[in-house]
């Protein structure tokens, strides 16, 4: 989640009636959005094999073209190996059509509603989309809702009898799917706050059965809504520090799919917890954290560190940049070579993609990972400059990253015995034979890296 918001305090109407919960769960049993269903009974498209792509970064064009922009993308996307598309919060937020989606306010509306200023939501309408998911289902991409389940914005005021005072809590959405009010968020009669609130917005308390119905319990909940009516395929879930595993869990557990959360947090043994707790991935902040220190202080024995794909390499998802945080700024390439070389599963930054980095080198990075790449990882060589680590599968592969500004060379073991061996990423015209002990020279460019295996 990024740390700065737009709010939008002159919208919210004071109000100071509160509302009672039970009468509204039980009109909104029968409320239904009209979406034609995109993937009822449908089984999941499986992501994490091969790459995900985040498809956004913080204020994306506006005026409700980013859905078509990715859109017209999936397919070049899919031909380099992309398996899942990561998509920002998809619904109406407190700043309406210049929201990034983070402040949400109606669940449902995913640019249907004339509410918070406007129709579409920042990223486009309704139809724009459903026709990007159908999109990138025709080209077997898997897409991934980003879930902000912490806390909310855009509510009305109204006297909260816990508080004392007026809050704004006060939720009618359009869509007249999950009314909130002081009774959902936190302090309520069960407890006056869970792990952690944000940014003074109301914290959503999910102790409630009320908010637990409407997350993933209900037939039409944000969960079986979000699966069975629009497509989606999996869930990253936002801030996952400001409440309990469980909830994650829970809502993984009513309907299946990818499930990541954002724990931002550089300890591998928390991280490791986390994904346990949770029985659900997490971005490996640890492993971001030792490419940081690793790249930006010319010291490549930071990547002998802890990190989550050390531990659970099933769990970890991998990444150099998202749209909070990209501190690795000298020789990012460096770093995707490594996180596409290595176990996880490795999420490339959009703009890095599109915008920043040399676009072809990546791509042969990506069919080296889904093509070379497998298998568990023997970890070679380290020093200032130099770095080298084996995968073990078959093929498998040997990376040699060299951050230096002179080439490289090292002899190194490998699995192969007497076996000509190849650099599939161009940057070496060697071709040698392995030894029959399966030891053999190889080498790097300054600045660069060679990843070799069986010609």
């Amino acid at each position: 989640m990024k740390y700065i918001f737009t709010l939008f305090a002159s919208a919210l109407v004071l109000c100071s009636c509160s509302k009672d919960v039970d009468e509204l769960y039980e009109n909104q049993q029968q409320t239904t959005v009209p979406v034609t269903p995109q993937q009822t009974e449908q089984a999941f498209r499986s992501a994490g094999s091969k790459v995900m792509m985040q498809a956004f970064y913080w204020d994306v064009p506006g005026s409700g073209v980013w859905w078509n922009t990715v859109a017209a993308k999936v397919p070049s996307w899919a031909s380099a190996g992309i398996d899942a598309i990561w998509l920002p919060p998809a619904t109406k937020a407190a700043g309406g059509g210049y929201s990034m989606g983070y402040d949400p306010f109606d669940y449902y509306d995913f640019g249907s509603y004339n509410q918070m200023g406007n129709t579409e939501t920042r990223f486009g309408s309704l139809s724009e989309i459903q026709s990007l998911i159908s999109t990138a289902h025709n080209n077997d991409i898997s897409v991934i809702a980003d879930i902000v389940v912490n806390h909310c914005s855009g509510g009305t005021s109204e006297y909260n009898p816990y508080t004392g005072g007026n809050t704004y809590t006060d939720y009618q959405p359009a869509s007249g799917l999950f009314a909130r009010s002081y009774n959902d968020f936190h302090p309520n009669d069960i407890q006056a706050n869970d792990a952690g609130a944000f940014g003074g917005f109301p914290d959503l308390s999910h102790s409630k059965i009320y908010v637990q119905d409407w997350l993933y319990n209900n037939n039409n909940s944000i969960a079986k809504y979000y699966k069975n009516v629009m497509g989606f395929d999996g869930w990253r879930f936002d801030y996952v520090k400001g409440f309990e595993p469980w909830v994650v869990k829970n809502f993984k557990n009513a309907v299946g799919g990818f499930t990541v959360g954002e724990y931002w947090d550089g300890n591998a043994a928390t991280l490791d917890w986390w994904t346990g707790q949770a029985e659900a991935s997490a971005f490996d902040f640890a492993c971001y954290y030792r490419m940081r220190d690793a790249f930006g202080n010319n010291d490549l024995t930071q990547l002998n560190g802890d990190m989550l794909l050390k531990r659970n390499a099933y769990r970890a998802v991998t990444f150099v940049a998202n749209h909070d945080t990209d501190e690795i700024f000298n020789n990012k390439l460096l770093a995707y070579a490594y996180i596409l070389t290595h176990e996880g599963y490795p999420c490339i930054f959009y703009r890095d993609y599109e915008e920043w980095l040399d676009k072809d080198k990546l791509n042969n990075l990506i069919w080296i990972h889904n093509n070379k790449a497998s298998g568990g990882t023997t970890y070679l060589y380290a020093d200032n400059d130099e770095y080298v680590a084996r995968r073990d599968g078959s093929p498998g592969i040997v990376v040699y990253i060299n951050n230096s500004s002179s080439w490289q060379e090292r002899w190194v073991d490998t699995n192969w015995s007497n076996t000509v061996i190849k650099d599939y990423t161009g940057n070496s015209n060697w071709e040698p034979t392995t030894q029959s002990g399966s030891w053999v020279k190889i080498q790097a460019p300054p600045n660069g890296y060679t990843i070799w295996s069986v010609k």
